[in-house]
C-alpha cells in the first residue's frame, strides 16, 4: 500500500513539474525570463500542447472505460461475447470495434484490460484496429470534411475494415498468448459481484486513476517525440518526394505517423492534402493514422513486447500500402 501511494505521488508529482515547464515556456515573454528561446523551441511546446490537450480527453474516456471493465466486465461475459472460432472472434471484434466511439490515444488501456479479461490477442487487435478508424464519429468528421462526400467516407470505412480484419488474421496465424508485458493483475469476479454498486463504483475509479498514471507518463513521451520531429523535421522535402503513387502513398503515411492526429479530426488535415495527393494517398493518411502513430506505438510499447509491436506495426504498413495501391485504379 505505501509503495503504490509512493508511486503515485512521484506520478503526480512529476505531471506538476511538467505543467510548471510548460507554462513557464509558454508565457516566458510576460514574464520576461533573462533566459532567450529559440523560436523552434517555442514551436515545439505549442505542438507538444496541442497534441496533449487534443489527446488528453480521449485517453480519460479511455482509462474510464478500462476501470469499467476491470470492475464490471467478468471472463464469463468475455467467454460468452467472443466466438471461439478465430475467424468470427476477429469479424466480431472488428464490428464491435467499428461502432464503438474510442479513439487511438485512449484505445491502448481499454485493450489491456479486455485481453486481461481473456479476450485473445488476434481479437483485441482487431477491435483496436476498428475502434479509432471506423467508428460514427469519425465517419462523419471525414463525410463533412470532403464536402459531403460519401465516396471517401465509404471507402475509409470499407478498405480500413478490410485491412483491420486483414491485420487480425495475420496476427491470428503470428501470435499465441497474450504477448503482454506482464500479467495484469484481476480481482475474483466472484469478489466483485458480491460488493455493493457504490464499492465497485469507486473501484473503477480507482482502477481508472492508476491506469491513467500508468498511462499518461507514456503519452506525455510520445507527444513530446512527436512534437519534436514535427518541429525539426523538412516537412517541405519530404512532401517533394511524393511525385509517384507509391512515393505519395508512403509520405502521406508517413506524415500521419508522425503528426500523431486524433481520428475525429484528422479528416480535416487530410482534406488539404487533396490538392496536392491524389485520393490513394489521402486514403493512406486517413487509415493507417488512426491504426498507428508514433505516440500510440510509445503507449503500445509500454504494455506489450517489443517485437509483437513492430511485428504488427510492420503489418499495417505493408497491409495498408499494398492493398491501396492495388485499389488506386478502381478509386
Amino acid at each position: 500500500m505505501i509503495r503504490i501511494l509512493r508511486s503515485n505521488i512521484i506520478d503526480i508529482t512529476g505531471f506538476f513539474m511538467i505543467a510548471l515547464a510548460l507554462l513557464l515556456l509558454s508565457f516566458s515573454t510576460q514574464f520576461k525570463l533573462p533566459l532567450t528561446l529559440p523560436s523552434s523551441l517555442l514551436n515545439l511546446n505549442t505542438i507538444f500542447l496541442s497534441i496533449l490537450i487534443e489527446a488528453l480527453p480521449f485517453v480519460l474516456i479511455g482509462v474510464l472505460i478500462a476501470g469499467f471493465i476491470q470492475i464490471f466486465v467478468t471472463e464469463d461475459h468475455i467467454q460468452r461475447w467472443i466466438p471461439k472460432n478465430k475467424v468470427m472472434a476477429v469479424i466480431v471484434s472488428c464490428i464491435v470495434g467499428a461502432l464503438f466511439p474510442a479513439c487511438e490515444c485512449g484505445i491502448v488501456p481499454i485493450v489491456r484490460r479486455l485481453i486481461g479479461k481473456g479476450v485473445p490477442i488476434h481479437a483485441a487487435i482487431g477491435f483496436m484496429l476498428t475502434g479509432p478508424l471506423i467508428n460514427p464519429v469519425v465517419i462523419a468528421s471525414t463525410y463533412m470534411a470532403f464536402g459531403n462526400s460519401v465516396k471517401m467516407a465509404g471507402l475509409r470505412m470499407g478498405l480500413g475494415f478490410l485491412i483491420a480484419l486483414l491485420v487480425a488474421f495475420a496476427v491470428s496465424r503470428l501470435f499465441k498468448g497474450n504477448q503482454l508485458k506482464a500479467p495484469i493483475t484481476l480481482h475474483s469476479s466472484l469478489t466483485q459481484t458480491k460488493q455493493s454498486f457504490t464499492n465497485r463504483f469507486w473501484s473503477m475509479l480507482t482502477h481508472s486513476i492508476d491506469e491513467f498514471f500508468d498511462m499518461g507518463k507514456y503519452l506525455v513521451i510520445g507527444a513530446f517525440i512527436a512534437a519534436s520531429v514535427q518541429t525539426y523535421m523538412p516537412a517541405k522535402a519530404l512532401l517533394e518526394t511524393g511525385n509517384g503513387p507509391a512515393s505519395s502513398l508512403l509520405v502521406m503515411m508517413g506524415l500521419a505517423y508522425i503528426l500523431s492526429l486524433c481520428s475525429e479530426a484528422d479528416a480535416f488535415i487530410g482534406a488539404s492534402f487533396s490538392s496536392i495527393f491524389p485520393y490513394t494517398s489521402i486514403l493512406g493518411f486517413l487509415i493507417f493514422g488512426p491504426m498507428m502513430d508514433l505516440k500510440n506505438t510509445i503507449m503500445m510499447l509500454s504494455v506489450f513486447r517489443m517485437r509483437f509491436v513492430m511485428i504488427v506495426l510492420a503489418l499495417i504498413i505493408s497491409m495498408v500500402f499494398f492493398t491501396l495501391l492495388l485499389v488506386q485504379n478502381f478509386i
